[in-house]
């Protein structure tokens, strides 16, 4: 089977997702890794990753998801806040909407991603009070990621996907 890795990243964090799942892929398999490309739409098995854009996925693997037809796909992505299983499920679940329906989805994995220091600037700007001190805790919690244990359950993820088929 051709796999292809399809990917979008802002802030380089869904980048080092892609990079891992490049790295335990049978390299000989992979017909592509990058950027939403029509060359990517050519394998059989996709893992499509995404950075977070209000609540789903950014416009660009929105369109490449919404092209595909008949493939095996699996999602992953990141996302500035996060901690819970329960939120990634619920992005994972509006990405999800963005794939046709002749498309079978394998799996899914989301974590927390670091964000640029501008977003602090912009909490730390804004009138300070409860909801404002939790998402500067956020922001800070999310520095250290993706990290090696969510590096690691992406792997176990890939592995359960592909154990599959």
């Amino acid at each position: 089977m051709k796999y292809a890795v399809v990917f979008a990243s802002m802030t380089g964090n869904t980048r080092l997702l892609a990079e891992r799942i490049k790295e335990v892929l049978p390299q000989e398999q992979m017909i592509y890794w990058g950027e939403p490309a029509e060359v990517g739409r050519e394998a059989d098995i996709l893992f499509v990753g995404s950075w977070t854009d209000k609540g789903t996925c950014c416009p660009a693997i929105g369109d490449f998801l919404r092209s595909l037809e008949g493939k095996k796909v699996f999602l992953f992505g990141t996302a500035g806040f996060g901690g819970a299983q329960a939120y990634f499920d619920q992005i994972a679940g509006r990405i999800r909407e963005n794939l046709p329906e002749s498309n079978t989805l394998l799996g899914h994995f989301l974590c927390q991603g670091k964000m640029p220091q501008s977003v602090r600037a912009r909490y730390e700007a804004m009138e300070q009070n409860e909801k404002t001190k939790a998402m500067l805790h956020n922001f800070d919690a999310a520095l250290s990621h993706p990290d090696a244990a969510d590096l690691q359950a992406l792997e176990q993820a890939v592995f359960r996907c592909l154990a599959q088929l």
